[in-house]
């Protein structure tokens, strides 16, 4: 009679026996809970999102500026005195008059008009690509410049330079999307006025899918002919992608420009590019300032 069952004891003993077993294991964290239950195990964690990766709108590629208007104060240096349109102050007029062709004849100071407060404006080609996950780099065949747009957060480093430190963040229908410390994108309620804080100015164009901020620069030019803006600005533009049905693909930037030494309100401009195919127009140049032309003379 050896080993058999007599009324179930033996059962009923080993049953609660495995019972103490499994709880015990349980409390050991020698067994996952989920194993004993019979769920299916955890899903393999997903690589964090970036800003790259979460990107509402795609920037890359090569784009040739489009000059519809404004022509005379992009496609060539106007004349000495020639602000208009431009909201100058009285100081700068004064600045304004005052520039010299022959002595801006100097590597260093051929590069004002190729700063971050006119750069977009300069005739030419634009080349952007993804420099890291977090980082859009921006190249201008016109001067040779670099712009880095940095997603996360940063203290401008150095000294300023030409194009500055520019902070971007994605924005749709108004409100910022940004990842988070987990690469999780969240929403934000967007605005800032740039850098100062001025809340009499008015506010610089809203709606662009990419919003970029700029400090941290040196002083340029608004123009060749030395209409200037000083270190004391704020920058702040808009990126919109554009698909016409002639499948065209054009690159709005919508840029304001507030200085309270030079200008008297925001400067606003609006910048056009054309999507090209590739890059095989790309032509870099360095810093150069053409002539002026000359101001007609009127006689009476």
């Amino acid at each position: 009679m050896s080993g058999r069952r007599i009324d179930g004891r033996h059962d009923v003993v080993a049953t609660r026996a495995m019972a103490v077993l499994g709880v015990w294991l349980a409390l050991s964290g020698a067994v996952p809970v989920d194993a004993q239950r019979g769920a299916p195990p955890a899903a393999p964690a997903q690589a964090p999102q970036t800003p790259q990766s979460v990107a509402p709108i795609d920037f890359v590629g090569t784009w040739v500026s489009v000059v519809s208007e404004d022509w005379r104060w992009r496609m060539m240096t106007p004349a000495k005195g020639d602000y208009a349109s431009v909201p100058i102050s009285d100081a700068g007029r004064k600045a304004a008059d005052g520039w010299n062709y022959a002595t801006e004849q100097t590597p260093d100071n051929a590069c004002k008009p190729f700063g971050v407060g006119n750069i977009m404006r300069m005739p030419g080609r634009l080349r952007i690509s993804w420099q890291d996950p977090t980082t859009l780099k921006l190249e201008f065949d016109a001067g040779t410049q670099t712009r880095l747009l940095h997603f996360a957060a940063r203290q401008p480093a150095g000294a300023p330079t030409w194009q500055g430190h520019s902070q971007a963040a994605w924005e749709i229908a108004g409100q910022q999307l940004e990842v988070d410390r987990n690469g999780t994108p969240v929403a934000a309620a967007g605005g800032g006025r740039g850098r100062g804080g001025r809340g009499a100015a008015a506010a610089p164009p809203r709606g662009g899918s990419l919003r970029v901020t700029t400090t941290s620069f040196r002083p340029g030019f608004l123009r060749k002919n030395g209409v200037p803006y000083s270190a004391n600005a704020s920058i702040a533009e808009y990126f919109d992608r554009i698909a016409y049905p002639n499948g065209d693909v054009v690159l709005l930037v919508r840029t304001a420009i507030e200085d309270p030494q030079y200008l008297q309100l925001p400067f606003l401009t609006s910048t056009h590019f054309k999507l090209e195919p590739n890059d095989a127009k790309w032509k870099a140049t360095p810093c150069a300032i053409d002539p002026p032309v000359v101001r007609p003379v009127v006689t009476r």
